[in-house]
């Protein structure tokens, strides 16, 4: 373990004792969320990504020590080990290293190696090996004929296939040709038909060094590839490695030649294939993780957009022939009516479409609308567009909202359980408008994989997607807090220590025996015990409850030190948010006074800061959403025009921006900012609301190019 816990501190250069007390705590099976929030002094007070850091280093060296031990099991069962194999296995840092050392003695499928093997040709590779400058291999040869080897000729043929087999397993050769593939190896690609038309025709002729090549590039010429429309292959100059081959194997007189002629074997047929796909493999590793860190980023960003709060909505799922499916929600996202209108083609009901608009918006004074992005949006937008104009609702508008999962959760079971009454368009109606009210509690409800913000997702290892983004939303989810009167269970099962069960059980529980009135009831609920409750309570919220402590994210094992603090100033928990309260606890020094209430001073200060805003949304500091009024068509766009618009997507190369057309426009990474940039997300995330300018404009691709700079105000609020 101290081995371990070396390793980790030395690749993410956190002190050992900072590292050694996270994992002892991951051992304890505290969730990360908690252990960010709730145990600073022992961690030093790292912060999530670290401890996350922290946690994916522990389970990767766990591992790969698992993997040594097999290895030096297997190798030992074979009677092998020796010491200098046991050393350089333990200071292997990565699989592959393992793997490297391990495949000389890894059981092989015949071979042309293991046939002269079988020959008794292993004597002549050994001794041409060892050859001094007097001996000939060729004389050496005649003493190996016999039924099977008729010829010198077919000895030492024989005899360099045993040494190419032992040149090609040769750790140091393997990892020396790694690296210099890595630095010079090329990535080329070309059509398999070069006629056909495709996505991929920008790689019909490609080539980019393995050094340079982006995480994106390479994604999408593995599905170029995957889907048979790109052939790909990795060149590489063999006169490095080789040169370096031969400076390690190089004999005298004509046992050199043999080497010489056995390494160039060696490479052409077995060490440059496996670097090949050795360093593709890698590539596309690189990428994956790559792609999951700009998922994840993306996703959180999504899910921490601000919520709009105390508005009635319309929402609005489009369609054609089936109509587009309405629902009508409270500001806490109950369902006051659902139906459909029929404003698009075939029947292009526009009359009847904006009567039922008119007696909507009088009847339940809804404030906005959201209309989902999907099939029919572009009409159903200028209908309600021209609705608006004509209604003379001065503070009424409306917002297109992102369809990404929709359909997904629509047709869950999760959905079928909440509205077993209703279709799947009309859930998706609802799901559209509660997405603009509170992003966060709807968006869980949904795969995060469906969610629609990351880059050839579907091309990455399912398992790895679904870890790392559900760690995503967990920690969205606490960074916020849950209302635990109101929360769904889908939004309570990402709270640390709860699990789908104890989510399911405390939302009976409120069903059966009314709100929670304080933390301490959620001991009461089936199958929540004190770990959890530990985990969970200072994450989850009580508004108008016993204790107005419970509205705050100070963890019930503080409450002593909170009421202590209180009293030292001559406040109360009544003044919580108060600005006497304020007052006093601005002009308290943080230090002195953890001092003497004996509690650390990074505990003290989250304290201090919870009291000063008691029930405070983390997400106000988010722009909301952008509501319109009127509608723009791509014709509208003309090069040169400025525009304000939503961050819809960040990709590697780029940033997709809502301009209010049916087509978000692209911001290319050269295009952001004056200074170099190496990814978008320094500048960007999803939901920023951004100025931008048009430099160009495809009707006929449906493009639009924009730009960031020469912009007096890049980033502006609603």
């Amino acid at each position: 373990m101290d081995k371990i816990i070396e390793m980790i501190a030395a690749e993410t250069a956190l002190p050992e004792k900072k590292v050694a007390s996270t994992v002892a705590l991951l051992d304890d099976d505290k969730t990360i969320p908690f252990i960010a929030r709730y145990r600073k002094e022992a961690t030093g007070e790292l912060d999530e990504v670290e401890i996350r850091r922290i946690s994916e280093l522990l389970t990767f060296y766990r591992n790969l020590a698992q993997k040594k031990d097999e290895v030096l099991r297997l190798i030992e069962e074979q009677g092998k080990l020796t010491d200098d194999i046991r050393d350089k296995i333990a200071s292997a840092r990565r699989p592959v290293e393992v793997d490297d050392i391990y495949r000389p003695f890894r059981p092989k499928r015949r071979t042309r190696a293991s046939m002269a093997r079988d020959k008794g040709l292993q004597g002549l590779a050994d001794f041409i090996i060892s050859c001094l400058e007097v001996d000939s291999p060729e004389e050496e040869a005649k003493k190996y004929l016999n039924d099977d080897v008729p010829s010198t000729a077919d000895a030492l043929q024989g005899a360099r296939d045993i040494i190419a087999e032992l040149v090609a397993d040769d750790p140091a050769m393997r990892q020396s040709a790694r690296d210099l593939g890595h630095k010079y190896g090329i990535v080329v690609t070309a059509a398999r038909d070069p006629e056909k038309d495709s996505v991929y025709t920008m790689y019909y002729d490609y080539r980019e060094a393995v050094a340079r090549i982006p995480a994106h590039r390479i994604l999408a010429i593995n599905r170029g590839e995957k889907e048979e429309i790109l052939k790909v292959h990795l060149e590489l100059d063999p006169a490095p490695v080789l040169n370096m081959i031969y400076r390690s194997y190089s004999r005298p007189g004509a046992a050199g030649e043999q080497m010489r002629e056995a390494i160039n074997d060696s490479w052409q047929r077995l060490l440059a294939p496996a670097i090949e796909r050795d360093i593709r493999s890698e590539l596309s590793d690189s990428a994956h993780k790559q792609a999951l860190q700009v998922f994840s980023k993306n996703l959180r960003s999504l899910l921490l957009q601000a919520p709009v709060k105390g508005k009635v909505m319309l929402g609005i799922d489009p369609a054609y022939r089936t109509g587009c499916k309405w629902a009508v929600i409270d500001p806490t996202g109950k369902v006051l009516e659902i139906g459909v209108f029929y404003p698009t083609p075939p029947r292009s009901d526009i009359a009847g479409t904006e009567k039922v608009l008119t007696r909507l918006v009088e009847q339940y004074n809804i404030d906005a609308i959201a209309i989902g992005n999907g099939t029919a949006s572009r009409e159903t937008e200028q209908i309600v567009a021209s609705f608006i104009k004509k209604s003379g609702h001065s503070g009424l508008a409306y917002t297109i909202v992102s369809e990404a999962g929709a359909s997904v959760y629509s047709a869950s079971e999760l959905a079928a359980q909440e509205f077993p009454e209703l279709d799947v368009a009309e859930r998706s109606a609802i799901s559209i408008a509660r997405r603009i009210q509170d992003p966060l509690a709807e968006l869980v409800k949904i795969e995060p994989r469906s969610i629609g913000v990351g880059q050839y997702q579907h091309d990455i290892n399912a398992r790895s997607l679904d870890e790392s983004l559900a760690g995503v939303v967990e920690s969205a989810v606490n960074y916020v807090g849950v209302d635990l009167n109101t929360a769904s269970a889908s939004l309570l099962s990402y709270v640390a220590g709860i699990n789908t069960t104890v989510s399911g059980n405390i939302v009976k529980y409120r069903e059966s025996n009314g709100p929670f009135k304080n933390r301490k009831q959620l001991l009461k609920v089936a199958k929540l015990g004190p770990k959890a409750f530990e985990q969970a309570a200072g994450f989850l919220r009580i508004s108008g409850g016993d204790d107005p402590l419970d509205n705050t994210p100070i963890h019930p094992e503080s409450y002593k030190v909170s009421s202590s603090l209180l009293k030292l100033i001559g406040a109360s928990h009544e003044q919580l948010g108060s600005e006497e309260l304020k007052t006093k606890l601005q002009s308290f020094n943080p230090v002195k006074g953890a001092e003497e209430l004996g509690t650390g001073l990074p505990t003290l200060r989250d304290i201090i800061d919870a009291l000063l805003r008691p029930g405070r949304d983390p997400r106000e500091d988010v722009p909301p959403p952008v509501f319109r009024q009127d509608v723009l068509s791509l014709e509208d766009i003309k090069t040169g025009m400025e525009f304000e618009g939503v961050v819809r997507n960040v990709v590697d190369f780029g940033a997709f921006v809502d301009l209010g057309v049916k087509v978000d426009g692209l911001v290319h990474i050269s295009e952001m900012s004056q200074r170099r940039i190496k990814h978008p997300l320094e500048v960007v995330s999803i939901g920023d609301i951004i100025k931008v300018r048009v430099l160009s404009v495809d009707p006929a691709k449906k493009r639009i190019a924009l730009s960031m700079k020469e912009i007096s105000s890049t980033i502006s609020p609603v």
